[in-house]
């Protein structure tokens, strides 16, 4: 009988949530047992650092890398926005799970219309949200999911926030006490590159182990995502927004030197669409 597989993992309640997904489809698909192995990331022990401050590239993917390469875990489980475009050479991603709706939530303290002070961590979120919302204040709230929700339900530090959709849909939280919630579309805010898709990594040399996890549509439109973030340049901490849909061939775009433009690239040569959005990040 073969060994489990070790998937090493973050120990938030989302992540716990995502690598349990993965682990229920590898069960599925190819009947392997899974273990989990939980982890601290230095994002979550840093829990009072800024993510922009100190950069956010691989504060929540190193220690799981690690785990990786020393043999300790054979998966890691990431959120792919979250994946820097830099790995290990000897790293690589292998599968991605069907996605969940990409966008943004946009969750305020109910009876309040004009919220005055907006908490999130995100360059891309508050350079769209701050033409929703010109005259806001701006501050970083740290901490899990339903501890944010709790925080902004009491509005003592931050009156709304913003969250991805996949997230709560997740952890199943389509409500809160004290607060509303309301979906933003592609026209008012763009998401981040891999919004949405559970990625898997694992040693290079191991990806045909995994095609029978791997959704297509999602590994496609998460690819084309991370090529524009790597044109651009950086990780979860740039104002950038790109989000790919297969069955409209809508690829939706956010650069804070051009705002929200949206283009179609089937049949086009990844050259020719690039240069278009380099273009238009140029013309301002």
């Amino acid at each position: 009988m073969s060994k489990p597989l070790v998937l090493a993992t973050r120990r938030s309640p989302l992540a716990m949530c995502q690598a349990e997904l993965v682990a229920g489809r590898i069960v599925e698909k190819t009947g392997q047992e899974v273990v989990l192995l939980p982890m601290l990331t230095t994002g979550d022990r840093q829990s009072q650092w800024s993510l922009e401050q100190s950069g956010g590239k691989g504060l929540f993917t190193k220690e799981l890398e690690q785990a990786l390469l020393d043999g300790r875990a054979d998966l890691a489980v990431h959120s792919a926005k979250d994946m820097p475009t830099e790995m290990p050479d000897n790293l690589g991603l292998v599968a991605f799970l069907p996605r969940e709706d990409p966008v943004d939530i946009f969750v305020c303290k109910e009876g309040v219309a004009q919220p005055k002070i907006i908490a999130t961590g995100s360059p891309r979120r508050r350079a769209q949200a701050t033409k929703l919302f010109p005259e806001a204040k701006w501050i970083e709230l740290r901490g899990n999911v339903e501890t944010r929700l709790r925080k902004i339900s009491q509005g003592v530090e931050a009156e709304a926030t913003l969250l991805a959709a996949a997230g709560l849909k997740r952890l199943k939280i389509d409500h809160f006490p004290g607060l509303s919630f309301r979906r933003l579309s592609l026209q008012e805010m763009v998401p981040a590159p891999g919004q949405g898709a559970i990625a898997v990594q694992a040693r290079v040399g191991h990806s045909q182990e995994y095609d029978k996890i791997n959704d297509g549509q999602t590994e496609n439109a998460v690819k084309i995502e991370r090529a524009v973030l790597n044109a651009f340049g950086g990780g979860c901490q740039v104002a950038l927004g790109a989000n790919y849909c297969g069955s409209t061939d809508q690829l939706s775009f956010f650069h804070e030197k051009c705002g929200i433009k949206s283009l179609r690239i089937a049949g086009r040569a990844q050259t020719d669409w690039m240069d278009e959005l380099t273009g238009w990040t140029k013309n301002k």
